[in-house]
């Protein structure tokens, strides 16, 4: 016996005169010109904002109050009257809020002169902390102060002397067998060389004092030996 399928029900035929359908593609909406050209505006605008803080991130890393101000600063203990020398000192940047007033920025500003007192490794090297008209006015307190030196009869003396100490200038001591003769009073005690760099025959000690007391106590103290009494 023979089983054939039913065949598939036919669908609805198409309306005599009707042409089938097409498919219709959703059109895009049109982006108005003048909100193209102003995304244009705003990228071109933060494009120029970010090419601007690159060059101010430059130029404030390369600014003083970023990178740091050069200043003189000694490499090791310096001792007080030692001529500094080229490898003493060196310069390095500080922040500016950390560099005090007067401060060398040049080595060779320093190179050759001698501390007033000790100087630590690290320390900021200024104009008053070296022998000069600088450091003798602001020992003395007077605009016209000079440094006067010193040769001392009692090598002993220059042991118990030390920077910033206040003396009294005692003339005529050990020459002649006279009595002292005290020439200078309240004298600021700016720098006693070291041992090596003394002369044979005396010490010497840098004293400040004011500008007409200075010339007087040079003046007098010419081919002398003086002695120091201490306050």
């Amino acid at each position: 016996m023979q089983i054939t399928g039913r065949p598939p029900p036919a669908g609805p035929e198409p309306r005599a005169g009707r042409a089938p359908r097409r498919r219709v593609r959703p059109r895009r909406a049109r982006v108005p010109h003048g909100w193209r050209r102003g995304v244009a505006l705003r990228r071109l605008a933060a494009g120029m904002l970010l090419a601007l803080a690159v060059v101010l991130a430059v130029a404030g890393a390369a600014s003083p109050s970023v990178a740091g101000a050069p200043v003189v600063v000694a490499r090791r203990d310096l001792p007080p009257g030692a001529a500094v020398g080229p490898g003493d000192v060196g310069v390095v940047p500080r922040p500016p809020e950390a560099v005090p007033v007067a401060a060398l920025t040049d080595v060779a500003d320093a190179v050759g002169r001698r501390p007033v007192g000790p100087v630590r490794a690290g320390e900021v090297l200024t104009d008053v902390r070296l022998v000069g008209p600088e450091s003798a006015r602001a020992s003395a307190g007077t605009p016209d102060a000079a440094g006067v030196p010193l040769r001392l009869a009692d090598p002993a003396v220059a042991a118990l002397v030390r920077p910033g100490a206040l003396v009294d200038v005692v003339g005529g001591a050990g020459v002649g067998g006279g009595d002292g003769v005290v020439v200078a009073t309240g004298a600021r005690v700016l720098t006693v060389l070291p041992g090596e760099e003394r002369s044979a025959s005396a010490p010497l000690v840098l004293v400040a004092l004011p500008g007409k007391e200075a010339a007087r106590v040079a003046a007098a103290t010419v081919g002398q030996e003086v002695t120091l009494t201490l306050r």
